[in-house]
Formats: structure tokens, C-alpha cells, sequence
């Protein structure tokens, strides 16, 4: 080692100050690879600005970006009973369930607001992958089961975005009843006359692709979105055959007919709202309220 790292370049250094550079402020793209400025992915809703390439949102993130000026009112859901089971694999399911809500600052792995859409009242739940990747327990039965609710009670569409890796394993058939629960949860909001409208994101597998996540009026899905029951690879030793390119993602859905249409993130508020008010009963106007 000379003086000059030892002694001049330390000198230089505290003389002119250090910046440290946040770690986040740059991205690179699963997908193209390319290093985008945090800054500018934001502003691009999580869409890459080289490839388009979608990449995962968090649940609030996907309220704010779909309700009038991205103001919402974020509703309490019920709380489901913790650890049933009194489950533990490597680790406590009470202590999953402690990590995941430190880690999300989410109760349960959905989030249920409500707010305007297109100036309409409009009841919206997201999925979040990032709580135990989006698993549905009794949790997230409680929010959707509160969510349909509320929207029968506002005579407001009902729109939920999926994200999940399916049924919560630790919860056992309690996860597994969910199903059903849901899927009565969606009818409610049918049999009112309400529009019901599912985003399907990547991923949306397992327990929830065969239950409410197929059960919209209008099935909408991203971009490159991974969407389907069983995985790939299971398929495939199932039917001992090799599976189509693209399989299981939304384009392919799309091609045959499972999905009615594949929305880029950018365009998906303003074609919400348009299918809200082309969906969504029309209210008595004021002199037929008076008459």
C-alpha cells in the first residue's frame, strides 16, 4: 500500500464527502435484463420501459393504480382463526404468519378498498404475492366473503386482482373449504345484478384458479401472466407428453377462448372503468326518486 491510498485518498474522501447510492435505485428486468432507473419503473407502473415485460406488484400498488386519483378507503376484514392446526414444518405456522406481516405490514395476503372508478362506486380486493406467495387460507376467504358484502351493500361492481400460488397448505382443509366459499361470495354479487370482473396476474395457480378467479363476467388478464392449476412439469409426467409453448400463460388463454381479453397495465384503469359503466346498473336518476 502507498500514501496515496493510504493517507491522500482517505483525505480526498473526507474532505469532499462520501454519498452512499441507495441500493434500490436502479432495477434490472427479469426478463430483458436491462437496468431501469427506479424512478422511471415506477412512474411505469412496474412495466418495463425496453421489453413490457410486467413485472410483480404489490397489493396496495394495484389499488392505487386502479381507483379515481388513487385515493381508496381500505376496509377491515374479519380475522380468521390463527394456526387452526397448530401446524409446524421446518418452522411454526404462527410464526410464518408473524414474518410475513413484519415483512408486508399486511394482515392477510389481500387487501380489500373501496373508492371511485370512472366517478362510480366501485369495491375492489388484490391479492399479495408477497404474503406467503398469495396462499388462501381462511384469511383471504374472510376478505373476499367481506368484499362481496360490502359491494351488495354499495351496489358496486366488484373487481378483484389474483395472485397466488393456491391453497394454504398449513391450514389443511380449512384452506381447501375456501373454495366453495368464494365461489358463493361471487354469486351474491351476481344474483344482485353486479358486475364481477377478475384481473388475473402472475402467477394466479392452484386453489384459486378453480374456484373465483374463473368465475368473472369479464376474465381480464396481463401481458405474460402465469395462469393455470397444476404445475407444468406435473402436467407433463401426468399426460406424458410435451406441452405447447407459451402453455399456461395468459396469451395462450387468450387463443383459446379461457380469457376474453389481455389488458397492458398502462391501459387497464381506463378499460376498467369502461367496463364498469358499461356492466354496472344504471341508478334512478332524482326525479325518479321523487316520483
Amino acid at each position: 500500500m502507498s500514501w496515496l491510498t493510504e493517507f491522500v485518498r482517505p483525505k480526498i474522501r473526507t474532505l469532499l464527502g462520501r454519498k452512499d447510492v441507495p441500493e434500490n435505485l436502479w432495477h434490472q428486468c427479469p426478463a430483458c435484463q436491462q437496468m431501469i432507473f427506479q424512478r422511471d419503473l415506477d412512474a411505469n407502473l412496474k412495466v418495463c420501459t425496453h421489453c413490457g415485460h410486467h413485472m410483480r406488484a404489490s397489493a396496495r400498488e394495484r389499488l392505487a393504480w386502479t381507483f379515481d386519483d388513487g385515493a381508496f378507503t381500505i376496509i377491515d376484514t374479519p380475522r380468521a382463526p390463527q394456526d387452526p392446526l397448530r401446524f409446524r414444518d421446518q418452522k411454526r405456522y404462527s410464526d410464518r404468519l408473524k414474518d410475513a406481516r413484519e415483512k408486508t405490514k399486511l394482515e392477510e395476503a389481500i387487501v380489500v378498498g373501496h373508492g371511485l372508478l370512472g366517478g362510480r362506486k366501485t369495491v375492489v380486493a388484490a391479492m399479495a404475492f408477497d404474503f406467503m406467495a398469495g396462499s388462501m387460507g381462511a384469511g383471504v376467504g374472510e376478505g373476499i366473503v367481506a368484499a362481496a358484502k360490502l359491494a351488495v351493500l354499495q351496489q358496486a361492481p366488484f373487481i378483484i386482482y389474483t395472485a397466488s400460488g393456491g391453497a394454504r397448505m398449513q391450514e389443511g382443509a380449512i384452506s381447501l373449504m375456501q373454495m366453495p366459499r368464494t365461489t358463493i361470495a361471487t354469486q351474491m354479487v351476481k344474483e344482485a345484478g353486479l358486475p364481477f370482473i377478475v384481473v388475473l396476474t402472475d402467477p394466479t395457480t392452484g386453489g384459486v384458479t378453480a374456484s373465483f378467479a374463473m368465475l368473472g363476467d369479464i376474465q381480464i388478464a396481463e401481458p405474460g401472466a402465469l395462469i393455470g392449476f397444476a404445475g407444468a412439469r406435473v402436467i407433463e409426467q401426468t399426460v406424458r407428453e410435451k406441452l405447447p409453448e407459451g402453455f399456461q400463460r395468459s396469451e395462450y388463454l387468450f387463443e383459446h377462448g379461457i380469457v376474453d381479453m389481455i389488458i397492458n397495465r398502462l391501459e387497464m384503469r381506463a378499460t376498467l372503468s369502461r367496463l364498469v359503466g358499461l356492466l354496472a346498473p344504471v341508478a334512478p336518476a332524482a326525479t325518479d326518486l321523487a316520483a
